[in-house]
């Protein structure tokens, strides 16, 4: 079902408020518990945070291939993995950070200024079949959000742990 406008205008509003909101639950975190784990396959509130700038490069792309191309192919990818191959506790955050806010705020501005009829394309996503620009919107309105919560509950857990 197609989004009315005041709905989209809302998550386009969510999806430029992310980057501040994982920031303030970053900003929350004790210096202690920021590579702490509360399950061994679990994320620490480091590796959320270097996983929101792998997302959120994929993410800039996806909108741009949705809009740009004709029925496009959008490659799903195992976040697990990349958490994994790539190391997450070994990266910087404050790259990570401005990667989120830099490719956020370009596609901010982009969508911002989309027609109607872009929100209307569609391609096919490896892993979850049909998927449009209005699905794009949905998803990653709420992905930073998402991952800030994640982040809060990490912190709670390390609190509770550390209080037994």
């Amino acid at each position: 079902m197609a989004l009315d406008r005041a709905k989209r205008e809302a998550l386009i509003q969510q999806f430029a408020d992310g980057p501040a909101r994982l920031r303030a639950a970053l900003a929350a975190v004790p210096p202690a518990a920021l590579k702490w784990r509360p399950a061994p396959k679990e994320w620490s509130a480091h590796e959320v945070v270097v996983h929101c700038a792998d997302s959120e490069t994929n993410s800039f792309a996806r909108i741009r291939f949705l809009v740009g191309e004709t029925a496009p192919t959008i490659q799903g990818y195992d976040e697990a993995k990349w958490a994994t191959t790539f190391r997450y506790h070994d990266l910087p955050l404050e790259p990570a950070l401005a990667v989120g806010d830099a490719v956020r705020a370009s596609t901010t501005a982009l969508i911002r200024g989309l027609p109607e009829s872009a929100w209307t394309r569609s391609g096919r996503h490896t892993e979850s079949g049909p998927y449009s620009a209005e699905n794009w919107l949905q998803i990653y309105a709420d992905h930073l959000e998402g991952h800030a919560r994640q982040i809060e509950n990490n912190v709670v857990q390390w609190k509770a742990a550390q209080s037994r």
